[in-house]
């Protein structure tokens, strides 16, 4: 088009002419051979009317005017394209995850070999942290491994001799020999890939929303040209028609703002595999959640510890951290984090000795400390009133126990377990206000586990210990009733992301299975990125029936004025560009965020936002004090007790008090002032003040005292007054906490 402007600029018409006709004549050909092959397809949309704008200008002379329409049509193409390759590139593949080699032993020595040449009856060596190669049984010993990518269980599962092991599950220990029960080809993950297969091959094609208006459209363009050409008997006027018909704020102003929704997510951290899922996104109704790595975080975290009365609670997480250093253990790395997490100094192990998938042993400062299960520790300790305590102690269901023994005694004991996100409360609110009518919980964990999610959290329906296609069939009968998207990160979610209307994948730690089988990965450890990207695709949505009807409705005026004679073809085509700016800069809107209205929303900073989160967690070892102290009072003599009282009193008035202080003098004005609301923190303030008031009376508490020290009651009281501190400052935390992410600037 360039080239014969310029040509035409020059007075030499006599090359403008056929520079512009051989280049609509390449797109018309392109055209018409993606026409007939949509054809045989019995797919249909509205690029018919751009091949007869193109063809009509070609055979009537109107070279310009076809240059026109041809930009506009492979400009909308283009568009398209660079969106799916722009969201295509930064995901990995279902293969790059499945092992190519494994360590094989041939006549006592070991060879490594490709993956494909294990039979049955191979002995096999699986390293610390490799994916196991093929289904086997585990052979002389015993094999710590992680199937949450399979299952769903977030903490590893230990497996002895002559138990089964699952390709697709990690190493979670040390290295382990096992005996292959089957061939790569006829393996757990083989058989997930497979069915991520056919769930994609079965999956529905979506219809774009450009062709969604092509027949009525169509028709009405094909009929008003026909009567313009029948009534003036000049077939220009039937062109001018058709190329102001030709639909470029479909062809252009759709793929805009999808496209602009796209790249809007991907800012987020919502990775969006081009236009179409964008625009599932925006009608999906049902949605169906894993729980390992979607509503919980998938990983184990120290949520209690349990010490002798005469030792210190955060001396027996040091020790026992210290002597995890060396670990590769996923328990040991999260008492390792814990500690660190509370700010305490580890010392370096000497003689440290580990019995994989069991326990560590060793000197810490000296001293002789174990850490490990039940079983590890009972044999090394004496016993004690102190150790039978703890081991009724440790049998709950849905933690892990890890045990502390110092110099042969008992020393304490921490519940590790996955937590739920502290954001879920929030996005399943967010759900239902973003139109999800249905929210169902889909897992392969126990069914306990899941009835005891469920009995908290504002879920629908709960279905558990599913396999990967009892999951996919679960989708399935969901999608019998509305539009369907599933979110999950593991292996075992591949299947029902693929066979979803719209799969989401938490790729942040998630499996590359899930990654690619999905139409859109969340590449932070952010599930409430999730709601935000669902109002990104309805807004974008609406932006761009916006641009369709305001746009077509000046495209109809002026295919009404040419069909009368008013515009030529070129003046049209110069009719349509402007419609074409008109329709392109109200969809580019999706590229920002609503307009804000009349009173401004407080918003917080990434920077701040983390910031303050940090802050609840440098308090954590004030909220171990409160319940060390509770645990301990009836333990204590009467003396000590008021010892004990007034140090912890001074660590509430040091931390505690100053931090909640510093939150209603400086923070919350700081949000009130920009607010949309009078004082939408009023209830924040509220706590603080209960906060201050059971601090007073436990100061009260600790003056009345008598002179040899607490009565029965008096301990109770305490004990009482303890707990409830605790739990109001914990709840105020996790609250505060919530309400801080929502108020993160977009």
């Amino acid at each position: 088009m360039l080239a014969g402007a310029i040509a035409w600029f020059a007075g030499r018409p006599d090359f403008s002419a056929p520079i512009w006709a051989a280049g609509t004549a390449v797109i018309l050909a392109s055209l018409l051979t993606e026409i007939a092959i949509s054809l045989g397809k019995r797919e249909f949309g509205l690029d018919l009317i751009a091949a007869l704008a193109m063809g009509g200008a070609l055979l009537l002379g109107e070279y310009l005017t076809g240059s026109i329409v041809a930009l506009m049509f492979t400009g909308g193409q283009a568009l398209e394209d660079f969106a799916q390759r722009r969201a295509q590139r930064e995901l990995t593949a279902l293969i790059d995850r499945a092992p190519r080699a494994a360590v094989r032993y041939v006549d006592g020595l070991m060879e490594e070999v490709p993956v494909g040449v294990l039979t049955p009856g191979n002995r096999i060596l699986v390293r610390a942290g490799e994916v196991v190669p093929v289904d086997g049984i585990v052979k002389d010993g015993a094999a710590l491994v992680d199937e949450s990518t399979l299952t769903g269980e977030a903490l590893p599962v230990r497996r002895r001799s002559g138990e089964p092991v699952l390709s697709g599950t990690t190493n979670a220990g040390d290295g382990f020999d096992m005996v292959a029960s089957a061939t790569a080809a006829d393996s757990t993950y083989a058989a997930i890939a497979r069915l991520v297969e056919k769930a994609k091959a079965a999956k529905a094609p979506m219809v774009r929303l450009a062709d969604r208006y092509a027949l009525l459209f169509l028709a009405a363009t094909l009929l008003l040209a026909g009567a313009a050409w029948a009534s003036s008997g000049d077939a220009v006027r039937a062109l001018a028609v058709l190329v102001v018909a030709t639909p470029c704020p479909l062809i252009l102003a759709v793929p805009v703002a999808i496209i602009s929704g796209v790249s809007r997510c991907a800012s987020k951290g919502v990775l969006v595999k081009g236009g179409g899922a964008l625009e599932r996104m925006a009608h999906v109704t049902t949605v169906v959640l894993d729980k390992t790595g979607t509503i919980t975080d998938g990983r184990a975290r120290l949520i209690e510890i349990k010490c002798r009365s005469d030792l210190d609670p955060l001396e027996v997480l040091r020790l026992a951290a210290s002597l995890d250093q060396g670990s590769h253990h996923v328990i040991a790395r999260a008492l390792v984090a814990a500690a660190r997490e509370r700010g305490l100094k580890l010392s370096q192990p000497s003689g440290a000795s580990e019995m994989a998938g069991a326990g560590v042993f060793g000197s810490v400062d000296g001293q002789k400390v174990a850490v490990g299960g039940w079983e590890f520790i009972c044999t090394r300790i004496e016993e004690t009133p102190f150790s039978r305590e703890v081991s009724e102690w440790i049998t709950r269901d849905g933690s892990l126990a890890v045990l502390v023994a110092k110099d042969k005694l008992m020393a304490g004991a921490f519940l590790l377990a996955d937590e739920v996100r502290p954001e879920i409360g929030s996005v399943l609110r967010q759900l239902r206000e973003a139109a999800a009518r249905r929210i169902v919980l889909a897992t392969g964990d126990r069914a306990d586990v899941a009835e005891s999610l469920a009995s908290f959290l504002s879920i629908d329906a709960v279905a558990a210990e599913l396999k990967p296609e009892e999951k996919t069939r679960l989708v399935e009968d969901e999608k019998k009733a509305a539009p369907v998207m599933m979110v999950g990160d593991g292996i075992n979610d591949a299947p029902a992301l693929a066979a979803a209307d719209l799969g989401v994948a938490m790729g942040a730690r998630g499996a590359a299975a899930s990654s690619e089988a999905a139409d859109v990965v969340i590449l932070v450890d952010r599930l409430d990125r999730l709601v935000g990207a669902m109002r990104i695709a309805r807004r974008s949505h609406r932006i761009a029936l916006q641009s369709v009807f305001v746009g077509m409705g000046l495209s109809s005026a002026g295919m009404i004025a040419a069909a009368l004679g008013y515009l030529a073809p070129v003046e049209g085509a110069l009719l349509q560009e402007a419609i074409d700016v008109v329709a392109i800069l109200n969809a580019l809107r999706a590229l920002g965020g609503p307009l804000p209205g009349w009173r401004r929303t407080a918003r917080l900073s990434n920077a701040e936002l983390l910031q303050l989160e940090e802050e609840h967690r440098a308090l954590l070892d004030v909220l171990d004090e409160i319940r060390h102290t509770t645990e301990r009072i009836q333990y204590l003599s009467e003396l000590e007790v008021r010892a004990e009282l007034a140090v912890l009193e001074d660590l509430l008035r040091q931390r505690l008090l100053p931090h909640e202080r510093q939150d209603d003098e400086e923070l919350y004005p700081k949000l009130r002032k920009h607010g949309s609301a009078p004082d939408a923190l009023a209830g924040m303030s509220r706590t603080h003040m209960e906060i201050r008031r059971q601090v007073h009376n436990l100061a009260s508490l600790r003056r009345a005292l008598g002179q040899h020290g607490p009565s029965p009651q008096q301990r109770y009281e305490i004990q009482r007054l303890l707990h409830g501190l605790e739990a109001i400052t914990r709840l105020h935390f996790a609250q505060e906490q919530e309400i801080y992410r929502l108020l993160e600037d977009d």
